[in-house]
C-alpha cells in the first residue's frame, strides 16, 4: 500500500497532535517493511506551520518520501478547501490518507481515509476554545463522521464520546490506539542551564499548554492554600507554551501572592522537559478534560508521582496507581498535595507503581494498531 501521512504538526512547538504523528511515523519507519509512505508537511485549511520546510519530521528511509507542501496558508487553504479534480494525483496517488491534525479531507475518489480522533472538548465546553479553533475542530470531526473509513481514537473515552455525538457511525470502524511515553529514564541527565534555579526533588510540576481546560488557575488556588498551610513548601513550575483565553493568569499569580513561588519557563525542548519530569517532587495535573493525558503518562514513566483528575480519559491511563481528584474541587487538589507533602512513603509507592503502569503503553503497540487500521481499510466490507 501507499499511505499518505499527515506530519503537519510535527515541527517546533508541537503538542498532542504533533507528538502522536511524530512518534507513529518514526515507529512505522522501524517496523513496517511492506508499505510506502508519503509525508505531507502541510495538511488542511486551518493549521499551517510557517517553518514547515525545516521543522516537520524527515524520515531517512527508502520507502518514505515527502510530499509537496504549500508555501503560504492562503495556498494551503485554496488547495484543501476547493477539492481540485486531481486531488489524489496531487497527493501522490495514495491508497490511504491518514489525517492527524483535526482536519478531515473529503471528496476522495479511491483513497481510503483514516482519521485520528483526539477529543471533543470543543463541543462540551466551547468556552474553553477560540471561535477559530472551535469551528475548525468541529468541521474536521463532523467530516470524519461522514467520510472516514476508519477512525483511530486515542482513548476509549474519546471513542465513547464520539459515538454518543454521532451514533450513526459504525462502532466497529473506530479503533482505540493509546499513546505512550517518548522518554526513557536517564539517571545522569544534566540539568539545563535555563532551569538552574531549581533543586532536584524540590519543586512541584505541571505540564501543558496554558489554556482553560488544563485548569492552571484552579491549581494556583490550591497551591496557594498549600503554601499557607505549611511552614514551607516547594515552588510550582508551570511548563508549557502560551495557549489562549488565559489573560488573567499572571494577575491571578499576583493576587494570590505567589509571584516568588511560580516559575513559568514556557515551552521546553525534550531534554529540559525530561529533566523536570525526573526531578520534580510530584506532577500535579488537574485537567478538566483530556483526550488522553500524555503528560501524566510521561511523568509516570520517568518516576514522578502523579496527582491528576478523575475525569474523562485520565483514569483510563493512570489506573489505580495515581492520586485522582475532582479537578473542580480545589479542596481535593490541595488535600492531595498536602498528603503527599507529609508522606514520603506514599510518594515512593506512587513512583514504583507509576513506572509499572507506564510500561503497559508503548509506541510499538500503538503503531501495530495503526497498521491494523490500514489493513482494515482495504477489506471488502468497507
Amino acid at each position: 500500500m501507499r499511505i499518505g501521512f499527515d506530519i503537519s504538526q510535527t515541527g517546533r512547538g508541537k503538542a498532542g497532535c504533533g507528538y502522536f504523528a511524530d512518534s507513529i511515523i518514526q515507529q512505522l519507519a522501524r517496523i513496517d517493511s511492506e508499505n510506502e509512505y508519503i509525508l505531507y508537511p502541510t495538511f488542511g485549511n486551518v493549521f499551517w506551520d510557517p517553518e514547515w520546510k525545516s521543522s516537520t519530521r524527515r524520515v531517512d528511509h527508502p520507502k518514505f518520501r515527502r510530499g509537496e507542501g504549500h508555501a503560504t496558508l492562503d495556498k494551503a487553504q485554496a488547495f484543501w478547501s476547493n477539492n481540485p479534480e486531481d486531488l489524489e494525483t496531487s497527493l501522490g496517488k495514495p491508497d490511504i490518507i491518514h489525517s492527524n491534525n483535526f482536519f478531515c479531507p473529503h471528496g476522495l475518489k479511491s483513497a481510503r481515509l483514516v482519521y485520528t480522533l483526539y477529543d471533543l472538548s470543543f463541543l462540551d465546553h466551547p468556552e474553553w476554545h477560540t471561535e477559530e479553533n472551535r469551528l475548525g475542530c468541529f468541521e474536521g470531526v463532523f467530516n470524519a463522521c461522514l467520510y472516514a473509513d476508519m477512525i483511530v481514537s486515542i482513548s476509549e473515552h474519546s471513542r465513547r464520546h464520539f459515538l454518543e455525538i454521532f451514533p450513526h457511525f459504525p462502532p466497529q470502524r473506530i479503533a482505540v490506539v493509546h499513546l505512550a511515553s517518548r522518554f526513557s529514564r536517564k539517571p545522569d541527565l544534566a540539568r539545563p542551564a535555563s532551569l538552574s534555579c531549581l533543586k532536584p526533588g524540590e519543586f512541584w510540576l505541571t505540564v501543558g499548554t496554558l489554556e482553560p481546560r488544563k485548569n492552571q488557575l484552579g491549581l494556583l488556588r490550591a497551591y496557594a492554600r498549600l503554601k499557607s498551610s505549611l511552614p514551607k513548601t516547594f515552588p510550582l513550575v508551570m511548563a508549557g507554551g502560551r495557549g489562549w483565553l488565559m489573560e488573567d493568569l499572571h494577575r491571578t499569580v499576583a493576587d494570590l501572592g505567589l509571584a516568588e513561588d511560580i516559575i513559568m519557563p514556557g515551552y521546553l525542548d525534550d531534554p529540559a522537559l525530561q529533566w523536570l519530569y525526573q526531578n520534580c517532587y510530584a506532577m500535579v495535573y488537574p485537567s478538566l478534560f483530556e483526550g488522553f493525558g500524555l503528560p501524566v503518562l510521561e511523568a509516570m514513566s520517568l518516576g514522578a508521582p502523579v496527582i491528576s483528575s478523575d475525569v474523562t480519559s485520565i483514569p483510563e491511563i493512570v489506573g489505580a496507581v495515581g492520586m485522582l481528584v475532582n479537578p473542580l474541587a480545589e479542596e481535593d487538589i490541595f488535600s492531595a498535595m498536602l498528603m503527599l507533602s507529609e508522606s514520603n512513603g506514599l510518594r515512593l509507592s506512587l513512583v514504583e507503581r507509576g513506572r509499572e503502569q507506564a510500561k503497559k503503553f508503548s509506541w510499538e503497540a500503538a503503531t501495530r494498531g495503526i497498521l491494523e487500521c490500514y489493513r482494515t481499510c482495504t477489506r471488502r466490507f468497507l
